[in-house]
């Protein structure tokens, strides 16, 4: 699967079926950049399992607001459309497939 991007207006119907693991950033923001190209291995190696979404905090405030993100990145994981997990800034791989492989 690709990671996709995603909108205040689309959140909610890319995040309400299976794992889901939504990645809160903005392009300023530098532990954001670092934790991209993780997200891409990841995507990689869960294949199916989990979908990715990234959602810009600078142009998408009422979602960011909506779960109180407060610090960016911050990682929220959906299991059927309701928030199972979190995790803020940067993190390792090998963390945030622990994080999701809790719940697949």
């Amino acid at each position: 699967m690709a990671i996709t991007n995603v909108t205040d207006s689309n959140f909610s119907a890319e995040t309400n079926d299976g794992v889901v693991l939504a990645d809160f950033w903005a392009p300023w923001c530098g532990p954001c950049k670092m934790i991209a190209p993780v997200l891409e291995e990841l995507d990689q190696d869960m294949g199916e399992k989990v979908k990715i979404v990234k959602l810009d905090v600078d142009e998408n405030q009422e979602t960011a607001g909506k779960f109180g993100v407060m610090s960016i990145p911050t990682l929220l994981v959906f299991k059927d459309g309701e928030v199972v997990d979190k995790a803020v800034g940067y993190q390792p791989k090998e963390a945030l497939a622990e994080l999701l492989n809790k719940h697949v």
